[in-house]
Parts: C-alpha cells; structure tokens; sequence
C-alpha cells in the first residue's frame, strides 16, 4: 500500500488541471497513490487525467455525492498511513507532502494538520503573499474563521503552533486518527437535494458506492463545515490538530470569509452575495450543528450571536431560511450524535482553544 493516499474531490475544475495535477503528481515524496473522485466534470475532466496522469485511479459515484460521504467512501475502501485532501483549485509546492509526513512522524499524536496556504490567481498564474489560512480558530460564540486570511505574509505566521483546527482545503489526516473517531450511523435525516449541484457524470459499475454503517466526515453536512466538525472530533479523541508552516501551497480561493468580517455591514453582504444561496444555506445549517455536536456547554455567546446572524438572515438574506426544514428535521440527530460524542468523549483539552481564539502557542 502507498504510505500517503492524496485525495482530489473533482467538481467541475477542468480549468485549474494543468497547474494542479503535475504539482500532485510531482511530489518529491514518493511513497504515495492519488485518486480522482469526479462528482462533476463540466467537460474534458476525466479525459485530461486519463491522457496525461493515467496512474491516476478515477472513480466516479455519478452524482454530487458531496464533499463529506466522498470522501467517507475512499477512507473506508483504502489503507494507507496518512490521507492528503487536495481541493481541486490547490497548487501543492514540490516538498509539501514531505514536509506534512515528517511532522507526523515526529508527532505520533497528531491527528490532522494544514500547511501555510497562500492564495493563488488563476487568471494571471501569479503566486501571491496574501494568506489563505494557517488554520481554523474557533471562539465560544461558534464562529470559526481561516487563521490570517486576506493578511499579507510577513512571516508573521511562521511559527508552528497547535490549532483547533484545519481547513479541508489541503488537510493531511492520520489513518489510525480517522479510525478512532469514526461515528455509527443513526438514521440520517439527510435531506440534501443533489440536483442542485447540477452534476454532469453518469454512473459506472466499476465503481459503485460502498455501503457503510459509519462515518467519519458527518455525511449530514454534505459540505461545508465538516472540516470544522472534523477538527473538534479528533480533538474530542485526545488528538492534536497541527499548523505546519514549512508546507506551502497555493490556493485560489473561491469561498472564504469577509475581509472585515461583521465590522463592515456593507462588504459582508456584498461577499456573501458571490455564494448561491445553496451554499449559504449549507453554511447556516452546518455552524450551528458543529456547536450542537461537538461543544461540552453551550456559552451565552453562541446564542446572542445567533440572535444577531438570524436577525442579518431575515433582513438580507431571506432566502436562506428555505434550509430551516432540513434544520429542524436533523436536529434530533445531531442531540443523538452530540449524546454520543459526549458518551466516548476522551479529552477536553481543546476547550482552553476555544479561550483562546482558536490557537495554542
């Protein structure tokens, strides 16, 4: 078996291929196997891997099987030691899988790790200094954002430090880590609709989906949050979520936070106008349920700022509340899940994050 298995979850990204494939490809870490699970190829995806990286193991679940039951579905079929996830618009530098495997193999309680992504621009191929995140922090009100996003990089960030948490933009994930958090399914009440995502693949026999009767994403979530909701299960185990300076990658963002976050009523609906209203659907949904699942005690902040995002959501952004159905319906399970979390809970040490914005140095 490969040491490192590297994930790309393909949806419609034929655009960005010839920069993100070789740098995959050509990793000086050697030791490792890269699967393309294409949920939607808007023309030419699978046949750009197949003529220039046939190495590569396609698989094609025919529908937009989402970002969380993807992936769920390679870490239950596969085996390798660690698990590399790279979004389909992320540029890997040559040696950042070298670099991630060398933490991990100095840290046997490390459970996820990031390195420092910086934001790239695809239209002028141009590499930037502007940070992209160098981990999620996390506060009691809920609210998690990417460490440093939209700062120039001074080297201010360049200090390897534990986190609370690590973007599923290019996390690498401990096999034995993912085993040990791995949660039964319970009923899913998952009532995502697919066909919003207007899929363009048509389903094969050779690559059927397993069934599982656990997950270690929550396959609820679909997309979005579920690396947040990943973060604080491996925290909840005792493991430790890392910031690795020294691996460098190149993002070209397409969903992120506000530049000036609530400070600025005005940029912050103008950046969420750029979302569907699907995505924004997800994102209200899914930061709530993180803090359901996974949160010891619920802090009077979370609900004052709950108070004020739904107040925002009725004002500017009514079409959001169509997820309230699905929300209401799922709730229930994520009280199971968060019953369960709370039975086979082993640490937590990750609390003293949340006092502390998200990072321990």
């Amino acid at each position: 078996m490969a040491k490192v298995i590297i994930i790309q979850q393909v949806f419609n990204s034929r655009k960005w291929m010839e920069l993100v494939y070789p740098a995959m490809v050509n990793q000086t870490y050697k030791d490792t196997e890269i699967i393309a699970q294409i949920v939607s190829d808007d023309g030419g995806c699978k046949e750009y891997i197949q003529q220039h990286f046939p190495q590569i193991k396609i698989l094609e679940p025919g529908y937009n099987i989402g970002f969380a039951k993807g992936h769920n579905e390679i870490f239950a079929s596969t085996d390798a030691e660690f698990y590399q996830l790279v979004n389909p618009d992320l540029i890997l530098e040559p040696d950042y899988i070298q670099r991630m495997v060398a933490e991990f193999e100095k840290e046997p309680n490390l459970g996820a790790a990031t390195g420092k992504l910086l934001q790239y621009k695809f239209d002028t191929k141009e590499k930037t200094k502007t940070i992209d995140t160098t981990g999620i922090l996390m506060s009691r009100n809920g609210r998690a954002r990417d460490r440093g996003q939209y700062e120039e990089d001074t080297g201010q960030y360049d200090n390897q430090i534990e986190v609370i948490g690590v973007s599923g933009a290019g996390p690498m994930y401990r096999k034995s880590a993912l085993d040990a958090i791995k949660m039964p399914k319970m009923g899913s009440q998952n009532t995502v609709d697919s066909s919003q995502f207007n899929p363009h693949t048509t389903p094969t026999t050779d690559n059927r989906l397993l069934t599982t009767d656990f997950e270690y994403f929550d396959e609820d979530f679909h997309s979005y949050w579920e690396d947040t909701d990943m973060s604080l299960a491996l925290q909840n185990q005792g493991f430790e979520c890392r910031y690795v300076p020294s691996a460098v990658a190149f993002h070209g963002r397409t969903a992120g936070s506000s530049k000036e976050g609530y400070k600025n009523v005005g940029a912050f609906v103008k950046h969420h106008q750029n979302f569907s209203s699907w995505i924004k659907q997800l994102n209200y949904k899914n930061h709530m349920f993180v803090v359901v699942k996974n949160f010891p005690k619920f802090y009077w902040k979370f609900f004052v700022r709950e108070f004020f995002m739904l107040g925002y959501v009725v004002v500017f952004e009514i079409s959001t509340l169509k997820i309230l159905s699905t929300l209401f319906k799922q709730f229930p399970l994520m009280w199971k899940k968060r019953k369960w979390i709370q039975r086979h809970r082993k640490s937590l040490e990750w609390v003293k994050l949340l006092h502390n914005k998200g990072v321990l140095d």
